[in-house]
């Protein structure tokens, strides 16, 4: 598998994980347990963390042999 067909494939993870959290935002609208509210609040604050790094994730490895591209440090040795 090449960088840009990973990146494909980290773009795909990151809408999946957009729609999911959608869906759990549009659910803890509409909650009124406030329980069950912050279970959804930490699970949201979760799968934010998650889909930025794949969006991170994604435009590295799409650019990854760009000259000029100027890598997140977070993801260099």
């Amino acid at each position: 598998m090449t960088l840009q067909e990973l990146s494909v494939e980290y773009r795909a993870h990151a809408r999946a994980l957009d729609l999911r959290i959608c869906q759990l935002q549009f659910r803890m609208e509409r909650t009124e347990d406030p329980e069950e509210s912050s279970q959804l609040q930490d699970r949201i604050r979760m799968l934010s963390t998650m889909l930025r790094e794949a969006q991170e994730l994604a435009v590295l490895t799409e650019r990854y042999y760009d000259r000029g591209y100027r890598r997140n440090a977070k993801y260099t040795i």
